[in-house]
Parts: C-alpha cells; structure tokens; sequence
C-alpha cells in the first residue's frame, strides 16, 4: 500500500477522531454489469439521440472509463482506486500509473453471485454463493508465476519505452498488494454456510501471499430473509461474528458496509474500535444524497467512504471527486459542495442533468432524516 494510506490507517487506529478520512473510487463495475458497466458518456455527442434535451445515452466503452480512470489517479484525491483484475492488468501492471502516483491501487478479489448482474439474468434471486474469478498472484504480479519476469520488463519497454521493475531488486515486489473481499449473508445455512468457509481459505492464502485486504458485507440480496426492520441487526451481528474467529493478523484493513442510518452505524463503530468502518456510496442519486452521505456518515463514525456510480454517473467527474475529498476533509458542508459543483459544472461548460434546485434535494430513503 502507499505511504498515504498506510499512514491514515495507522493514525486512524491510534485515534479515531486523529481528522484523517479514506477516500476510494470503486471502478470494478465490470465484475458485475458486463456492457452497461462504464456507464453512458456525458455530454453526450453531437447527434446523438436525445442530445438536444440533455440525455446521456451513448454507452462508454471500457477505453473511455479507463481514461476516466487515469485522470483521477492523477488528480490523487482518492486514497484508493478500485477497480477488476482485468483493469488493472492494464493501468498498474502495463501501464505502471500508479509508480508515480500515491493512490493505492485494490482489485475486486472476488466475485459472488449476487454480483452476477447480465442483461437478463437472475442470479440475484438466489441465496449468494462464493466464487473468485481471478487469482491472487495475478492480482499482485499480473500472471500466475507469482512474480515480474524479465520478459514482462523487456515488454514494457518495448511497448511505453522505458524499463520498470526491470531490474533484479524490484522482481519479487508486488505491483498491486490489496483488495477487496465480498461476503453476502442472506440467513439462509447453507449459501451462509458456503460463504464463510471460502472467506476462511481466503484470508489463509492472503495471509500466506501477505496480501492485505478489506471486507465488504451487503444486505441480503434474497427477498424477505430477514425482516427489513431487522437488516442492519442482522448485518451488523453477521460481521461480529465472523469476524470473532479471525486473529488481529488475519483481519482486513477496513470495513465497508450500506449505510443504514446513525445508529446502525454508531453501534458498529462502538463494538470493536479496532474495527475500521466505511460505507458504500450506493446508487447514483443527486449530488446532495452524495455529499450528505458522506457528511452524515463521518459525523455518526465512518472514517472511509467507497464511491462507485456516483462517481462514474457524475456530470464531470474530477470536480465531483475533488469536492467529496473537501466533505470528507471537514472543509465545506453538503449543500455548499452542491452549490460549488454546479459552480465548477458551468467553468467547464457541462450542462448539469439537474438544475441546482432539483440536484440540492435529498432523494436516498436512508438519509430522510438528515434534513
């Protein structure tokens, strides 16, 4: 991991109110979507359908959402980029962008089938069950050979002119070192079952690759498994538990669960203060659930945030991002960053989906009571 971040976990776990907040940007849509996982490009072009009226319908390719990639690793306002293995081949292992950047690179290491999100399909309406398409030393290295062969340097060169991780020193030293593990319990034994036995083969072999990883937990994705009343109960209890069986050695980085309110929250944070809790960022919405998401979550205990279509699904994505690191950082509220968003949207010449009014409402049923 980076200096940046490995010092903001330190200093966080020293001190949970030290001021540092985690920032990343979850771009492994691929893991789940297939086509529609870039998202539609915006502006959209000249001619397009509906352009006259402000639509975004043109799909973007996966060159475009790399590109978009790129530039926010070298804007370097995230503390993390998430992204599929298959991306990262490209941008860390090829490409090199992170050697110059202080932005940790993390895989998706796994996906379960309650990510299984194909055109037509209907995976979700099955308990989850594990699974994990790539391998950890492909993860790290960008083969399974576990390590940088010479061939892969002379091939770096040949294609971007210049030797990386060429020389003998720098072979054995992974590229990308963490990732982020998934687990879905949906109250159901043996899909519940099935899920912590391959999370406990997993930590074995992160710990043995000395891979380091944090844990993500969803809400059940199967219709009424748990009461709807008692799903923040049963995921935080699910994350106590499995984890009550893990040595501190073997324990993630961090936590990312949905946000379910304050004191949902408050009692995670509160049970093991050795625990690091973030939230997810959820579905698109408007700039204001965003930014209040983040604003609320901070103030009720969270000290990362995972931002995924809210980001890709922005107007213009680097005055997004750098206005979430400014609600993170304490700097501006909610509603502010709103109106400066829409601020930075009229300097670039990109016409807002919303007007500022519209974007200034809260939409997210679970931020209702944070007017």
């Amino acid at each position: 991991m980076k200096p940046r971040l490995v010092e903001k976990l330190a200093a966080l776990r020293d001190n949970l109110n030290c001021g540092h907040f985690i920032l990343a940007d979850a771009k492994d849509a691929d893991m789940a979507w297939g086509v529609a996982s870039p998202g539609h490009a915006y502006p959209p072009r000249q001619g397009d359908p509906g352009a006259a009226a402000g639509a975004a319908l043109r799909q973007r390719s996966m060159a475009e959402f790399r590109e978009q990639i790129r530039e926010i690793v070298r804007q370097g306002a995230v503390d993390i980029m998430l992204a599929s293995a298959a991306t990262m081949d490209v941008l860390a292992h090829r490409e090199q962008i992170f050697d110059a950047s202080d932005v940790t690179p993390a895989v998706r290491v796994n996906d379960a089938t309650d990510v299984w999100l194909p055109r037509g399909g209907v995976y979700r309406e099955s308990p989850s069950r594990p699974f994990a398409s790539c391998y950890l030393e492909e993860v790290q290295f960008g083969n399974l050979h576990g390590r940088t062969t010479m061939q892969q340097a002379h091939e770096a060169f040949a294609k971007f002119g210049r030797f990386v991780r060429a020389s003998g020193e720098h072979l054995d030293e992974p590229v990308v070192n963490l990732g982020l593990y998934s687990a879905t319990f949906n109250n159901c034994l043996e899909s519940d079952l099935a899920t912590l036995a391959a999370f406990r083969e997993f930590r074995a072999y992160a710990q043995k690759r000395k891979f380091r990883y944090f844990l993500e937990v969803f809400a059940p994705n199967v219709k009424n498994a748990v009461a709807e009343e008692q799903i923040p109960a049963f995921v935080n209890d699910s994350i106590c538990r499995m984890l009550a069986g893990v040595p501190l050695n073997s324990r993630p980085e961090f936590l990312k669960v949905p946000y379910f309110g304050p004191e949902a929250l408050e009692e995670l944070v509160a049970y093991d203060t050795s625990m690091l809790v973030g939230v997810l960022g959820g579905s698109s919405g408007t700039s204001f659930d965003a930014f209040t998401l983040l604003a609320e979550a901070k103030k009720h205990g969270a000290r990362v945030a995972l931002f995924g279509r809210k980001i890709k699904d922005a107007e213009h994505p680097l005055s997004f991002v750098a206005l979430l690191r400014r609600v993170a950082d304490g700097e501006i509220g909610p509603q502010e960053a709103v109106r400066a968003y829409h601020g930075e949207l009229a300097k670039h010449n990109v016409p807002p989906r919303r007007s500022l009014e519209d974007d200034l409402q809260l939409t997210a049923t679970e931020l209702s009571y944070a007017r």
